[in-house]
């Protein structure tokens, strides 16, 4: 029960971070807003590792494993952080969530490939739904009437136009990311106790932050655009370092006390979470329909298929004993 409910804090709070995020950068750049989050984020997290005492293991950390924490840290909270708030700024986030949402394919297809872990028939379904489900969200087409087309109000602040190709491609470099960092923190601690996640997330985080210096020292545009941040902006990033840095919070609380095959779906509702809070502070700026809202809820089935143990979910959905037989067949290399 309270996993459970730590799961689902994590996926509210970050979808909050998602909507505050959305607001920051409609005035400003997604290199403005990991310039800002990425400190404070860090700062976040060593305040946890010392309010928990965990400051203290730090040292303890083999090289190896402060190694692919550090690479896991440039990759998701750098790379895919940057290629996520690009997404958001170009397409808004009911548009970009659900390709984003495509990490779970990601690590699931690598974890087969590199970790020889199962991939049954039930997933390769919820794969296919994860997928139609995200790019379902991207087959409306509105059309207005000339009349329409005609009428202009000039006192009315333009709609908000997505630039569909490169949102969605940005969206999908920030899947690749995002699902290639869990891998990395799993190599990390199979040298290392998994009790000390908070001081591997304070790794991580000054990993990403010794690279951010030296892009902002090394790039000259990148410094300027920094320094040309505006407090609106400024305000809205901070609040979504501090959430983000919260939902990692919720969801090592929720790990620490439930199963992963209970807390990995109920993340999968931060999709959810964001389309109605996309459309209680940002409704001008994104775009909503019914292919948005059928998509998400598509791709959360989907992601909810793909995460959880298939045994786990035939038993619970009491289905027929051939197909569910059918449903556990592995198609990975191994079998």
């Amino acid at each position: 029960m309270l996993g459970g409910i730590y799961a689902a804090l994590a996926a509210l709070t970050f979808a909050m971070n998602n909507a505050a995020m959305r607001r920051g950068v409609l005035t400003g750049t997604a290199g403005q807003a990991i310039a800002l989050t990425v400190p404070l984020g860090g700062m976040c997290f060593l305040a946890a590792a010392i309010v928990t005492g965990q400051i203290w293991s730090i040292h303890s950390f083999p090289l190896v494993a402060a190694s692919w924490l550090g690479a896991q840290g440039v990759l998701q909270f750098l790379i895919g952080r940057y290629f996520n708030y690009e997404a958001n700024r170009l397409v808004g986030v009911n548009i970009s969530a659900p390709v984003i949402q495509l990490q779970v394919v990601v690590t699931m297809l690598l974890a087969v490939v590199l970790l020889k872990e199962e991939f049954t028939v039930l997933q390769l379904i919820g794969t296919i739904l994860m997928l139609g489900g995200s790019f379902g969200t991207q087959l409306h087409k509105p059309v207005k009437s000339a009349a329409e087309t005609e009428v202009v109000d000039s006192a009315r602040k333009p709609q908000f136009k997505p630039r569909y190709l490169p949102g969605i491609l940005c969206g999908l470099g920030a899947a690749v990311a995002y699902g290639v960092a869990p891998l990395l923190v799993r190599a990390a601690f199979e040298s290392t106790s998994a009790k000390y996640v908070i001081a591997g997330g304070v790794i991580a985080y000054a990993a990403a932050t010794v690279v951010l210096l030296v892009l902002v020292l090394l790039l000259v545009p990148f410094r300027q655009s920094i320094r040309a941040v505006n407090r609106n902006s400024a305000t809205w990033y901070a609040a979504a370092a501090a959430l983000v840095a919260a939902s990692h919070g919720f969801v090592y609380a929720a790990l620490a006390v439930a199963p992963l095959m209970v807390v990995v779906p109920i993340l999968q509702l931060s999709l959810i979470f964001r389309i109605f809070l996309s459309q209680l502070l940002n409704r001008q700026y994104e775009v909503m329909n019914a292919a948005v809202i059928i998509g998400s809820i598509v791709a959360v089935i989907g992601s909810i298929v793909v995460s959880m143990n298939t045994d786990h979910l035939l038993d619970s959905l009491k289905i027929s004993s051939s197909l569910a037989d059918t449903l556990r067949i592995r198609i990975d290399s191994g079998n």
